[in-house]
């Protein structure tokens, strides 16, 4: 009997364990008061999820509501510059209608930008215009730029598919239109790269995938197609075709940025497709304004801001028309410094469309990518020493 019920005294406390209702497998629930319930998410309406994304309104419809504002606001400012008659409308472009005209389409752009920033709740430079030093990136690209296309244009004479004849100004007139054409190409800077690489490609990147990418491509293909536009659009099928396998490899590794290089791919496309209806464009002009538009997308990634891709339109277009007095696709504006002329075969002189219609234009671009990538390249942490004090 004492044996018994010592064997009982040493079971007693496994069998207190056993009902324990505090053991440490199996945790008492804590009270939830209903004080301390998370309130579910309001559910979203239809119309509200057809209009507005995780980034507030959707890419595809703040794109067509700018496109909208901006032709009310550049109709309104065509009838008033008409109206107060400080367009002549000769009907040839001389350097007060290219002032008038990239005046009012970039006055156009920032009413347009700035009243759909305001409806998204941004600041006009979200759309790739913040960053540090813009002014010395716009200067930097405006000499890159400059001498980008100076390397072209004696590329082209010394290949004899360029002639150079006199000074074309004298006296006060070659710092008057000097400082006129700067001024009017500062525009076409601000508003074509305004357009393509700030609002578009900031824009397009956080609402576009691989397959809207291919769809918008498709589209402009259809486009071209009905509008018969020959030999020209073989510009934008080699962009498109060019970029297809590395935007889809992109999108099949899941790449990260690659809604960045998605939006790249068609803003590039779209601006060399504005290029199509330029008389005198060829095939090779379209297809290099495509590509330089890509590596002005490229200045974005690695300058941080659209400054230098601004600076080096500019540059770029200025000496092409005012200081060497080239075509600038198709156009030979009046109030040049320089007097040239193409000569021999097109697809080395350029032709009617300029030194941007020869295949050496290729060349000048991949120059100014060079430069970007030695000038502006991503810089690496230096690695802790070997043997350093841990923190």
């Amino acid at each position: 009997m004492e044996h018994e019920s010592q064997s009982n005294l040493h079971e007693e406390p496994a069998s207190n364990a056993a009902i324990s209702p505090a053991s440490d497998s199996e945790p008492v629930p804590a009270f939830e008061s209903p004080f301390t319930r998370q309130p579910k998410p309001p559910e979203r309406h239809f119309a509200e999820w057809v209009f507005l994304g995780s980034d507030g309104l959707r890419a595809g419809w703040s794109i067509a509501l700018l496109l909208i504002l901006f032709i009310l606001i550049g109709g309104a400012l065509g009838f008033l510059i008409s109206f107060l008659h400080f367009n002549p409308g000769t009907g040839h472009v001389t350097v007060r209608t290219a002032f008038l005209g990239e005046f009012s389409a970039l006055v156009a752009l920032i009413g347009a930008a700035s009243i759909v920033a305001l409806i998204e709740r941004r600041s006009l430079l979200d759309f790739n215009l913040s960053g540090p030093r813009g002014t010395a990136k716009f200067f930097s690209g405006a000499a890159a730029g400059f001498l980008a296309l100076s390397a072209l244009v004696g590329a082209l004479g010394a290949g004899g598919w360029l002639r150079f004849g006199s000074v074309a100004l004298s006296g006060t007139d070659i710092a008057k239109y000097a400082a006129l054409w700067g001024l009017t190409f500062l525009f076409v800077g601000l508003f074509e790269e305004g357009a393509f690489r700030c609002y578009l490609q900031f824009t397009l990147t956080r609402g576009i995938n691989f397959w809207w990418a291919l769809a918008i491509q498709a589209l402009v293909c259809v486009t071209l197609i009905l509008r018969n536009k020959g030999t020209a659009a073989w510009g934008i099928y080699t962009i498109l075709l060019l970029g297809l396998l590395p935007c889809l490899m992109l999108h099949v590794k899941r790449t990260a940025h690659s809604n960045f290089w998605q939006a790249a791919w068609v803003s590039s496309t779209l601006f060399g497709f504005i290029h199509v209806g330029n008389n005198g464009e060829n095939w090779i002009g379209v297809f290099a304004a495509a590509v330089i538009g890509f590596v002005f997308c490229v200045s974005i990634r690695l300058t941080g801001s659209a400054w230098w891709a601004i600076g080096c339109h500019a540059g770029w277009d200025w000496a092409e028309t005012y200081f060497y007095g080239t075509a600038d696709s198709g156009m030979v504006a009046p109030g040049h410094y320089l007097s040239t002329s193409p000569f021999g075969n097109t697809f080395w002189s350029g032709g009617a469309d300029g030194p941007e219609g020869s295949i050496l234009v290729l060349a000048a671009i991949l120059l100014l990518l060079i430069a970007l990538l030695v000038i502006y390249r991503p810089r690496q942490k230096a690695l802790p020493q070997l043997g350093s004090e841990q923190a």
